[in-house]
Order: C-alpha cells, then sequence, then structure tokens
C-alpha cells in the first residue's frame, strides 16, 4: 500500500519553471527504447491532440464565465505547463517546447510523491535526481532514486481518476474501477497490462532499461497504450493505433443463445452475452460521455435474407436508437443530457460492463412468413471513441470519420495473431503471474 503524505501540497502554478526540466530527446541517448514507445503514444500527444484540444477550448469558454479553475484539464495534459505557470492561456500560446510534451519522461520521473487519487495531485522534485521503481539503478548522467510508488497503480490513480473542479462529481475513474476489480484483489496492477508487452495481460519483457545498464528480466514499455485508435490514427501514430485495436479486440468476448430455425409468424428470441474479459476496469472506462460500445445484430435466413437487423449506424454516423450503448450519460443542472463535463451535475445513466462481469440482451423478433430455415446469427461488439455526430459538431461535417472498431464477434472470425485476452484458465494463469510480477520487478 502507498501511503500519501499528509503535510506537503501538491505542486501548483508557479512552483517551478519549464526550464527545470529536460525535454524528452535528451533521454533517448541512453533510453533509447523506453523513448521510442513513448514517441506517438497518448501520453505524448497529451497536449498536442486535436479532439482534447477542440474541447478545452470550450471548457476556457465556460471556465472564464463561471469562475472555474483554467488549470483543470491540464494538470494532466500538459502538467510542467500548469506548475511553470504557462497555462493559463488555454491556446497554448505561452507553452514552452518542454510543456508541449505532454506527459513527458522528465515529468513522470520526478514525480517524489502523491497526495492521492485523482486530479492529479502529484508532488514534483525537478532536478538532477529521476525516480524510478529500482533501487539499485546506476547512471553516469544523473542520480537515481527507488521508490516503490512508481510499481503501484496510485501512480497511475493520480490522473486516471478525475472530479468535478467545484461539485467533486466523479467524471472518470479507471483507478478506482480497477481498485474494486478481481485484478486488484490478485495483485495485477495497472503496469502489468498497460507497461508490458502482453495484450491485456502480465508479460515480460527483458532487457536493458538503459544503453549501458545490466541486463533486466524484465523493463516496464512505455506505449501506455488504451483505447483510442482515433486521435492516434488521425495523427499518423499507426504503431499505437495498431495496439489500441489490438486491446480492444481482447477486451470483451460474445456468447448467443439463438434457435437455427423457426416456424412462420413464430416469435423467435435471441440472447447476447456480453462479458468484460480482459480488462481491469469497466468498458469503456475514462471519459466515458464520449466513448461508445454496442451492439449490433443481424440474423438472416438460408438465403442471407435479414430477417432482424439491430445495431446498424444511420447515414450521418448515428447508433440505432433501439441499440443499447455501453457508456456514461451525464446530466447538466436541468437534468439534460450532456458531454460537456464541466456542465455535468448528477450521472443520468451508468451500463458500462465491469471486470469479468456480463450483461445479457435479449432481441425477439416474428418470423416472417416467405423467410427460409435454417437462419444465422451474427453479432458484432463495437467500440468508438467519440460519436460522429460530436465530432461533426466540433470541427465540421466531413473533417473527421471515427473510427469503428469491431471488439468482439459471434461467429468467432478467424484467431487473432495478437496475445489473447483472459479466458477461463487463461485468468487464472494470468492473475498468478500479475501476482508475481511485483516481486520480479522489486528483485530485479
Amino acid at each position: 500500500m502507498i501511503i500519501f503524505a499528509g503535510a506537503a501540497e501538491p505542486s501548483g502554478p508557479g512552483d517551478f519553471t519549464s526550464n527545470q526540466f529536460s525535454k524528452s530527446g535528451i533521454c533517448s541517448n541512453c533510453h533509447g527504447s523506453s523513448f521510442g514507445e513513448w514517441a506517438g503514444s497518448m501520453h505524448s500527444l497529451a497536449d498536442s491532440d486535436f479532439f482534447y484540444n477542440a474541447m478545452l477550448q470550450e471548457y476556457g469558454v465556460a471556465a472564464e464565465a463561471q469562475g472555474l479553475s483554467p488549470e483543470f484539464c491540464s494538470r494532466c495534459h500538459t502538467p510542467i505547463g500548469v506548475v511553470s505557470s504557462e497555462i493559463p492561456p488555454l491556446d497554448g500560446s505561452h507553452l514552452s517546447e518542454v510543456s508541449k510534451e505532454g506527459v513527458q519522461c522528465d515529468f513522470c520521473h520526478v514525480v517524489a510523491e502523491s497526495e492521492g487519487i485523482g486530479n492529479a495531485p502529484y508532488i514534483l522534485e525537478p532536478g538532477s535526481v529521476k525516480w524510478g521503481n529500482r533501487e539499485d539503478a546506476e547512471s553516469p548522467s544523473h542520480e537515481t532514486e527507488g521508490h516503490e510508488f512508481y510499481d503501484d497503480s496510485a501512480y497511475c490513480g493520480m490522473c486516471h481518476n478525475i472530479y468535478h473542479p467545484v461539485n467533486n462529481l466523479t467524471l472518470a475513474a479507471t483507478y478506482t474501477e480497477w481498485e474494486e476489480s478481481p485484478y486488484a484483489e490478485n495483485g495485477v496492477n495497472c503496469q502489468a497490462c498497460h507497461m508490458t508487452p502482453g495484450i491485456v495481460k502480465f508479460e515480460k519483457n527483458p532487457g536493458k532499461a538503459a544503453s549501458s545498464g545490466p541486463k533486466r528480466e524484465h523493463v516496464y514499455t512505455h506505449h501506455f497504450v488504451g483505447a483510442n485508435a482515433f486521435v492516434t490514427g488521425e495523427m499518423g501514430e499507426g504503431r499505437h493505433e495498431k495496439r489500441a485495436i489490438e486491446y480492444l479486440q481482447n477486451a470483451a468476448k460474445l456468447e448467443v443463445n439463438a434457435s437455427d430455425s423457426a416456424e412462420p409468424d413464430e416469435n423467435v428470441e435471441v440472447e447476447v452475452k456480453i462479458t468484460n474479459v480482459g480488462a481491469g476496469h469497466k468498458i469503456p472506462t475514462g471519459v466515458t460521455e464520449e466513448r461508445e460500445m454496442w451492439l449490433e445484430l443481424t440474423v438472416s435466413d438460408s438465403e442471407g435474407k435479414a430477417l432482424y437487423h439491430s445495431g446498424a449506424l444511420d447515414s450521418n454516423g448515428g447508433i440505432d436508437p433501439e441499440a443499447t450503448v455501453y457508456h456514461t450519460v451525464f446530466a447538466d443542472a436541468d437534468g439534460k443530457p450532456t458531454v460537456k463535463v464541466w456542465e455535468a451535475a448528477s450521472i443520468f445513466s451508468d451500463n458500462r460492463i465491469g471486470p469479468k462481469e456480463s450483461v445479457i440482451e435479449k432481441h425477439s423478433f416474428i418470423m416472417p412468413e416467405n423467410a427460409s430455415n435454417p437462419i444465422s446469427t451474427k453479432a458484432i461488439l463495437h467500440y468508438r471513441s467519440a460519436s460522429q455526430v460530436h465530432i461533426d459538431e466540433l470541427f465540421g461535417e466531413g473533417a473527421y470519420d471515427v473510427p469503428v472498431i469491431d471488439m468482439a464477434t459471434y461467429p468467432e472470425e478467424e484467431e487473432k495473431s495478437s496475445t489473447p485476452g483472459f479466458g477461463m484458465l487463461g485468468a487464472v494463469v494470468a492473475l498468478s503471474l500479475g501476482s508475481v510480477f511485483r516481486r520480479i520487478i522489486q528483485k530485479d
């Protein structure tokens, strides 16, 4: 367990200047692999992300009008810019080059401690000492300090829980979702899935943390992959886009219970079970007022004629209104749904699927007179980082096409080439590996 300090205050505006932090390119001289993995990741794009910036500008207008904290979003997206008082303004016009690097090397490795979970309560100590997870690390370029915090999910929890700056409503709770999951109970931390080569499971990464360092049994990777194939794809970061898709395609499983024949005018029932088999948090997670996960179901007769179809997109990219969309819906002070988190006053609904949990969707239709047996059922679980309608509102119609990722299909298509997620036996094995993961990295 990490015990948070009770006396210090989180680092804030004006505590430092940006020239006290090194650009990440300097780190690449010795940590080339880690730098190469980080470059193009959502951490490296945290400040330059076009979608984030569009929402940030809207937040800036509201913040000025309502007296909200101008640093609220930026504490996580450009932390050096905040502690260096280069934010505000929120248009980035005062940001130094190092601040534009988003969540970068020297920021992460000068976090000395944290004042808790959520809204970025980090305490920084920039300078010659770089912090990490190893006690025995040595460097010819800087001093090193080992801290167990770097092996703890609480490190990630600093930014991966978000609370409204005024009413304290939970806006995102990826850390809490993990903390309350079987993964946490079995010692599988965030790093085991998001900082190793395995797709949604721990996998050793033997090698060197630094070019001049000793061979290690396991070295953290720095891709920090999540589910964002939209921004990474649009910004030309194909490696990270590909890994995001792999994560999505190993997070869920579909099981279908349906008849393969029916008589005319018979009521045909179809049950689809959706299980979160690979994510240590709810699916979807993060800023889930934007995320969309939904089921598309098609039942066809022997001639391929559709007898029932649910979950299709219309010509504008809108989801079938009869389909269930798995996400969070916030309500403003008037009880109306909103995707602007600063307007959120309550949670209107939240139907997301927790780790190792399942939901069952029930569908039914009347068998047409002219349909021929046997009938076949196809189900696809789709994911989209944001609604096409909202992206069109922000950037104009046709500016961006939000990709729809097929997370799972029934019947299953050909075997995925990427590492499989947790299955029944796989869950036990992977969780056991996660339990020893801590001991491996501390020993090494």
